[in-house]
């Protein structure tokens, strides 16, 4: 009996990872600033939370339906060119069929394995082996807007909580210090977290995350100091 090698790869995840890590960063890094804006500029504890809850739920709202818009666009370029692969597939299969093998050809086989490779794969799914290596579309990178939406919607939420529940813990006087160091801390868990999950190394998007993450609150806090001694 052969023994089959099982493999666990990453790549299915990208779909869900990409708005996941995009959502949630976002989250804390346009929450924690607007809360460091804000409070930079001298403003009441109530005035911060109410600017910082609104950044939350407008920041939700444009998130999802931003994915949704932008992964829509997608899903509609990819339905557009499976129906014009389609259409070609009827009307000229000998073209698609030299056409397949060329790029199996380009690939590394010789002209006749090729073609033999390129018959037995449209024998059982014509559409489906153009649209993987003629197109390149999988199962796996398949655009799904709806899941991309909530997703991102979803983890923007929970990472604009965290800045959120910071500052409505810590006195006024103290919030830009306190939402600033442990936004970026739950940045560089968020950077590890990310890599984890897609198998990159840790320590790179960790610094990444932090470093512009820091940068973004860094240039709220000034601008809402500047604007706190005009007023």
């Amino acid at each position: 009996m052969r023994r089959v090698h099982k493999e666990n790869h990453l790549i299915d995840r990208v779909g869900w990872l990409r708005a996941a890590v995009l959502g949630a960063n976002d989250g804390l890094v346009s929450t924690a600033s607007l809360i460091v804006g804000v409070a930079a500029s001298s403003a009441a504890s109530g005035e911060i939370l109410v600017a910082g809850t609104a950044g939350l739920v407008a920041g939700a709202m444009s998130m999802a339906a931003g994915e949704y818009v932008s992964v829509s666009s997608q899903s509609d370029t990819e339905q557009a060119d499976l129906a014009r692969e389609r259409r070609e597939l009827d009307e000229d299969p000998a073209a698609e069929r030299e056409e397949l093998a060329s790029i199996y050809v380009a690939r590394g086989l010789d002209h006749d394995l090729a073609l033999k490779v390129a018959d037995q794969l449209m024998e059982k799914d014509a559409l489906g082996a153009h649209a993987r290596d003629e197109l390149g579309i999988s199962e796996f990178t398949t655009a799904r807007p709806i899941q991309a939406a909530l997703t991102s919607a979803a983890t923007f939420s929970t990472g604009a909580a965290l800045p959120l529940l910071v500052a409505a813990l810590s006195p006024a006087n103290v919030v830009v210090y306190a939402v600033s160091g442990s936004s970026l801390l739950f940045l560089a868990v968020l950077g590890a977290l990310g890599a984890k999950a897609g198998g990159a190394a840790i320590p790179r998007a960790t610094a990444r995350v932090a470093f512009w993450g820091a940068a973004a609150m860094a240039v709220t806090a000034g601008i809402g100091h500047l604007v706190g001694k005009a007023v």
